[in-house]
């Protein structure tokens, strides 16, 4: 079965939701006409309310609780985001892990609660530039898939994006060698741990523009892109929108 690619665009805490509900519609009819990619929408919390998506767009949160109820004060659960018709959450975004002190045991229940509720959890992994340069990119990356992924039954449904954290933000890109080498030994991992799952998306993040879009979606391995920056203008998205889909 062939993949449809990705497109995510990750706003994180950018956006009112009159200026996202306004760049979503601008961004569905500079690309009217996608038929092979999917794109996803990922707003903050309080840009998810009053949304209306169709194939191939669709809507994500940046994050979730995994417990269906309780005293979480601040937190917001899956049943929730399921009412604003939400279909992908992001686990394990390298913000969330630095930032907000996410460790893998949180972001393995997340993974496990938006499962059960048939959704499609998106998780974030990649290295800091200290494993990278010390030569542990791939032990580094194998643990946090391992745990991340525990006790999970199949990947039908999950989504992987390699972002190394290097590359988030900083106009530094991974080069084509380290993209396809990241990207191989993450799906020879994922056989290992899911024998018979071989159609999971891999996505790249880090930096992704229109500059290096076209040249990236070619590298064998990636399936889309997590983008951050370049997601919050309505022709950068577009660009990179339609190099993938002519890809």
């Amino acid at each position: 079965m062939n993949k449809k690619p990705i497109v995510a665009g990750n706003w994180k805490m950018n956006k009112t939701p009159s200026q996202g509900r306004e760049l979503i519609r601008d961004i569905e009819n500079m690309v009217s006409d996608i038929q092979n990619t999917q794109i996803i929408f990922f707003p903050a919390f309080p840009g998810l309310f009053d949304l209306t998506l169709r194939s191939p767009f669709y809507l994500g949160s940046q994050n979730c609780h995994w417990e269906d109820s309780g005293a979480f004060t601040g937190e917001v659960s899956i049943e929730m985001l399921k009412e604003f018709g939400v279909q992908y959450i992001i686990v394990g975004h390298s913000e969330r892990r630095q930032l907000f002190n996410e460790d893998d045991n949180i972001i393995n229940k997340k993974i496990k609660a938006i499962l059960s509720a048939e959704l499609k959890p998106i998780l974030c992994i990649g290295e800091t530039i200290e494993d990278r340069n010390s030569g542990n990119t791939e032990n580094f990356l194998e643990n946090q898939l391992k745990k991340g992924l525990e006790g999970v039954e199949s990947l039908n449904g999950c989504i992987i994006a390699y972002e190394p954290i290097w590359a988030i933000g900083t106009g530094e890109t991974a080069d084509k060698d380290q993209i396809y080498q990241a990207h191989n030994f993450i799906n020879s991992v994922l056989k290992k741990i899911f024998p018979e799952s071989n159609n999971c998306h891999i996505l790249y993040g880090g930096s992704v523009n229109t500059e290096n879009a076209k040249d990236l979606i070619q590298i064998i391995g990636v399936d889309g892109f997590l983008i951050g920056g370049a997601s919050l203008d309505k022709e950068s998205f577009s660009s990179i929108i339609n190099q993938v889909e002519k890809n």
